[in-house]
């Protein structure tokens, strides 16, 4: 488990493409002291398992799967990162729950200043924008957000000096793929309101109702 509050910023040295998945070479000397191999760690929003250390970097494995579904599948030598070790029990909880289970893979759309921060605009899939609200919170990439806007299918997000200094948010071009998580909180109420109004939310029929509608006729008693 994280909380979507980067770390540190890593490179990637090396990437091997075994047999559809991949072999990962992070270097970031200072970041991994206090950790073992075994230990999870979050790259860019993605949940990883440390398999050896070596000069200042640590190796992972990605599965096949996993590949297909994160931005991890474009990282190349010289990439940049986010990182961001497993949430301890003792820890202050800063940002919000994190997995790192990707949920899907949006874009880079748009930034601008405004003020003393940066407003970033992020597209979305559909099935995705059903648990973005306004004031709720998003991982970008493994970076928490909070959502200051939304469209049919992009939110915006306002982004503070800190979080671009020590993020990878700063370096993207407009267009880049960024990995999504949602709230699971958003997505267990949806199962749980989903269940009680006697839905099947593993349905492809067309029309499927999504999680206001379910909110709505629950909070109505229909």
């Amino acid at each position: 488990m994280f909380t979507g509050l980067i770390e540190s910023e890593g490179i990637i040295t090396r990437v091997d493409r075994p047999s559809g998945g991949l072999h990962l070479e992070v270097y970031a000397p200072e970041f991994g002291r206090d950790m073992a191999i075994g230990d999870s760690i979050a790259v860019d929003g993605v949940c990883l398992t440390i398999v050896k250390f070596i000069r200042g970097a640590f190796l992972a494995d990605v599965s096949e799967e996993t590949v297909n579904l994160t931005t991890l599948r474009d990282l190349r030598q010289g990439s940049k990162v986010n990182l961001e070790r497993a949430l301890r029990f003792s820890d202050r909880f800063g940002g919000h729950l994190v997995s790192g289970h990707v949920d899907g893979i949006g874009s880079l759309l748009m930034r601008h200043s405004a003020g003393n921060s940066t407003i970033y605009q992020f597209s979305a899939p559909r099935e995705l924008m059903e648990f973005v609200v306004p004031k709720g919170s998003i991982a970008i990439d493994g970076i928490s957000l909070t959502i200051a806007d939304i469209r049919d299918d992009s939110f915006a997000c306002a982004v503070i000096p800190h979080t671009e200094q020590v993020t990878t948010l700063k370096d993207k071009p407009i267009g880049s793929a960024v990995n999504l998580e949602v709230d699971m909180l958003a997505k267990y109420v949806k199962r749980f309101v989903g269940q009680y109004m006697g839905v099947d939310e593993t349905s492809d029929r067309p029309g499927r109702r999504g999680l206001a509608d379910l909110l709505r006729d629950f909070t109505e008693g229909r």
